[in-house]
């Protein structure tokens, strides 16, 4: 935009055989079943919402230097924020203990790949970074927020037995079979990719962009104005670098996300 100023991103929702019709409070109710929402911006971060029923597939993504030799395309390096979580509800970082690369392919084809993942109990307000080459897998009942490199590039390890295609040529390629001792992190997130942090306020914020670089702020709860333009939780602004100071005015108790590549 011509005067600088924060503006809203479109969204687009995907339909997934994992996902849910239930996108409240964030977005009305569906009649398909959302499994992502995309903020849509030409840069190479990606900012979705990320809403489970069902399991998604166990898989990986590579690293910059594969998936431009492979694919054509950046690497993915990607990190999560749970807005909700259902109890019981779980996710998978890494394995509980190493393995080898044939282990990896026959656990893959056995299934028994489920019982070798670092599985962990989440609930809303968790944070996960999960570095290109490591396997995971998200679980059903959750709400989660992702922030990632702007790629599409996944390669399937398992799927429960859905008729999906796999890829576990280039899957075992990329992972990284050693034990992770992953958990929830405390924001601030900061990697090479994106640096991205949580804030919270009931009253008026000055918001200062930046000279050189931009921001996404991605509102998690509430609702107010930000630079005079009326905002509710699920949307997603872009704060354009080198604009002016601006008010962020909550009419309830509002929590966001912002992030940007450092």
């Amino acid at each position: 935009m011509s005067d600088n100023q924060p503006f809203r991103l479109p969204t687009r929702f995907l339909e997934k055989v994992w996902g849910t019709p239930d996108l409240l409070p964030w977005f009305p109710v569906s009649d398909k079943k959302i499994g992502e929402v995309w903020f849509e911006a030409d840069l190479p971060l990606l900012v979705k919402f990320v809403f489970t029923s069902d399991r998604l597939s166990v898989q990986v993504h590579p690293n910059d230097g594969f998936a431009r030799s492979h694919e054509d395309s950046l690497g993915k390096t990607e990190m999560w924020y749970v807005m909700r979580a259902d109890p019981g509800a779980r996710i998978a970082i890494g394995f509980r203990e190493s393995i080898g690369k044939e282990r990896l392919r026959e656990a893959a084809i056995s299934g028994e790949i489920e019982q070798l993942l670092n599985w962990l109990d989440v609930q809303a307000g968790d944070a996960f970074l999960i570095p290109a080459g490591t396997v995971h897998a998200i679980g059903g009942g959750i709400a989660l927020c992702e922030i990632q490199q702007l790629s599409d590039v996944t390669y399937r390890l398992y799927d429960y037995g859905r008729p999906r295609e796999l890829h576990l040529d280039k899957a075992i390629q990329v992972a990284s079979t050693e034990a992770t001792s992953a958990k929830s992190v405390m924001l601030p997130i900061d990697c090479e990719y994106f640096h991205t942090e949580l804030a919270r306020t009931s009253s008026k914020l000055l918001y200062k962009p930046e000279r050189e670089r931009f921001h996404i702020v991605i509102f998690v709860s509430g609702m107010g104005t930000i630079a005079g333009r009326q905002f509710r939780e699920g949307e997603a602004w872009l704060v354009p670098s080198g604009g002016q100071p601006f008010d962020i005015e909550p009419a309830n108790p509002v929590k966001f996300l912002r992030t940007w590549i450092p």
